[in-house]
């Protein structure tokens, strides 16, 4: 009895078969371009920024669509603080290296001797790290914001 109750009310609260088959349809599509955005982001418009936000809101559509729990079972809470802490990493990581070999901080071809790749190519792929970290780091932003602020911090119950 109390099954059905719990149906019944989260039926009046909004729940709508058409808007979880059609989340869950979406969400593969807005990630996969989330990458495209971050791969593309030193030739193209958008970057690590524009392509994180798309895959943090990826994730937010289905917190919206079905419950915070649901996006939780998907994308975990110490995954998304390993990947943010990755991402930023990343970021840190490949300029300090750069620091290292001695060119300036995020002077991508300064890593020419780490790799004979040429400096025009290692402006380009230290571009595409950067702008992947940032993507990372930014997606997990967004998700632990979402989280935290849906759920009024605890995590148990979002809106």
């Amino acid at each position: 009895m109390k099954r059905i109750q719990e149906k019944a009310a989260q039926r009046a609260f909004g729940d709508n078969q058409i808007i979880r088959v059609s989340a869950r349809m979406m969400v593969p599509f807005i990630q996969l371009f989330g990458l495209y955005v971050i791969v593309h982001g030193h030739y193209s418009p958008g970057g690590g920024f524009q392509g994180g936000v798309l895959l943090g809101a990826s994730y937010i559509l289905l917190a919206l669509a079905f419950d915070l729990k649901t996006s939780l079972k998907t994308f975990s809470e110490s995954m998304n603080s390993i990947l943010g802490t990755t991402g930023a990493l990343i970021f840190v990581g490949t300029a300090v290296l750069c620091a290292l070999v001695g060119g300036l901080f995020l002077d991508y071809s300064a890593l020419e001797p780490l790799l004979p790749l040429g400096p025009i190519e290692w402006r380009s792929f230290g571009i595409f790290i950067v702008e992947v970290g940032v993507g990372l780091a930014v997606m997990s932003i967004m998700l632990s914001l979402y989280w935290d602020l849906s759920s009024g911090g605890e995590l148990d119950e979002g809106l």
